[in-house]
């Protein structure tokens, strides 16, 4: 793991604190004074001088980077402009960099799984897309944990398999849901979970759940289990609402004589999450009851005390 602060730390301080060194002993400073014009020791000042300090040519090379530095020197030397706006000037630049810039790309080579997200993202943005997706990621994962340590769980997996899914806020499609690349299967009596959580890896749960929050449902994560009029009664006594609709029937034109798809079910029955969709099969179909909830740690608990 490395933290992009590293890389100011020990990439661009030394590199720029350097080219300071050199600039303003250009401009005629004692060693003396560039130390304390920089805050540094007289003989950080002399390592500077002498090489003996690494620093980085492709910072060193940047445009931006070299006219601030220039400005900096006379701004010191001729008294213009103070140690603490320095500071400030070298901070913007730094947070410029940091952003989608020089210093973010230095931090996708050392971290190279980062180069999955948006090339702009600003890791210091609390809203970045990069954070909320591995929130999402996190949150799937304690859901599945959850659901691992639930003994009767493996009971309830269906025979294709269930599937513990999370979305982003404003998802639109799968690739923004959060799911099990290849499902949930019990094995000999035990729930295996293959893989970490990926996006865009669930078709069938995470298009319920894009359906249920289409009809206006404000429900963020949704797992499948197996079907039984008996499940389906313990949730309803639970306080959870039930839903029933029809099977692949998702986005056809309503039909008065058949029950409901997904969007239209949910939007008809509007129900406050949690709560419970199902379907009792069809031609080939299995059916299967879906939890949905605001978040997959909640869905989890859901199941857990329904297995209990």
């Amino acid at each position: 793991m490395k933290f992009v602060e590293e890389i100011v730390v020990e990439e661009f301080l030394p590199t720029v604190r350097s080219m300071l060194a050199a600039d303003l002993r250009e401009r005629g400073f004692t060693q003396r004074e560039v130390a304390d014009a920089l805050g540094i020791s007289q003989s950080a000042v002399s390592k500077y001088a002498h090489g003996e300090v690494a620093t980085s040519d492709r910072i060193s090379e940047d445009e931006r980077v070299r006219e601030l530095v220039e400005r900096i020197g006379d701004g010191l030397a001729t008294g213009d402009m103070s140690r603490v706006q320095a500071l400030i000037e070298l901070e913007v630049l730094v947070r410029q960099l940091e952003d989608g810039d020089l210093l973010a790309e230095r931090h996708r080579e050392l971290m190279p799984t980062l180069r999955e997200y948006d090339a702009s993202f600003d890791v210091h943005d609390p809203e970045s897309g990069a954070r909320t997706t591995e929130q999402v990621r996190s949150s799937v994962r304690r859901g599945l944990r959850i659901l691992r340590n639930t003994s009767g769980f493996a009971g309830l997996v269906p025979n294709v398999g269930s599937n513990l899914v999370e979305c982003l806020p404003e998802a639109t499609d799968v690739e923004d849901v959060a799911g099990v690349p290849g499902r949930i299967f019990d094995v000999r009596g035990t729930a295996t979970i293959p893989s970490d959580p990926e996006f865009g890896v669930s078709e069938h749960v995470a298009s319920v759940l894009l359906s249920a929050r289409a009809a206006g449902a404000t429900v963020r994560s949704a797992v499948n289990v197996r079907y039984d009029p008996e499940l389906v009664d313990a949730l309803r006594e639970a306080g959870y609402p039930t839903v029933e609709y029809e099977a692949g029937r998702d986005g056809a034109e309503s039909d008065e004589a058949a029950r409901p798809s997904v969007t239209e079910a949910v939007r008809d029955a509007d129900p406050d999450a949690p709560f419970v969709l199902y379907q009792t099969g069809g031609f080939g179909i299995e059916p299967i009851t879906y939890v949905l909830a605001d978040d997959a740690p909640t869905v989890a608990r859901i199941i857990r005390d329904l297995a209990r």
